[in-house]
């Protein structure tokens, strides 16, 4: 059974939205797969910072997500991998979504809409890293069409990974 997905918007991140993704992210469930607890405050005002100026360079960024009601609820977007293991080079796509809003098809539909815009940019394939046991996210991989392109070990954490692949 498909059910509509929900109206999600995206916007490139404010100054305000580092104060919401802290919040948002200090939620063990939420960062399970990233660390397992939220950074400090100074660490989002500074993505958000450097979103603003990614965005205004290349058409993409990592966009605050808004519900229906205009609330941030995550974000979803992409970057080029930042590590120097794994899909060097590449384009990253990703998402966090606030623990109350899961099981709704936010991220589904803000990582479609990701997909779109980054296919506008001119970026030909993307990436998804996706820890192993993460199956929200590997859900969310499957329903955009990628595929499994390699498995990996996190060299920080020794723990299994997945790449998953889709050219656009």
């Amino acid at each position: 059974m498909n059910r509509a997905l929900p109206d999600v918007r995206l916007r490139v991140p404010t100054d305000e939205d580092a104060f919401a993704w802290h919040r948002i992210f200090d939620d063990p469930d939420v960062m399970e797969f990233h660390g397992g607890r939220s950074a400090e405050l100074s660490v989002y005002e500074e993505l958000t910072a450097r979103q603003r100026r990614h965005d205004a360079e290349h058409g993409f960024c990592l966009w605050t997500m808004l519900d229906e009601e205009g609330r941030a609820i995550g974000f979803t977007g992409a970057q080029p991998w930042p590590r120097e293991w794994g899909p060097t080079g590449e384009i990253e796509i990703g998402w966090r979504l606030a623990r109350d809003h899961w099981g709704k098809g936010y991220v589904t539909a803000a990582a479609a809409q990701t997909l779109e815009r980054v296919r506008a940019a001119g970026v030909g394939r993307v990436v998804a890293m996706v820890d192993a046991r993460n199956e929200r996210s590997i859900a969310v991989t499957r329903r955009l069409g990628m595929e499994l392109a390699e498995t990996f070990t996190t060299p920080a954490s020794g723990r299994p990974g997945h790449c998953y692949r889709l050219n656009l």
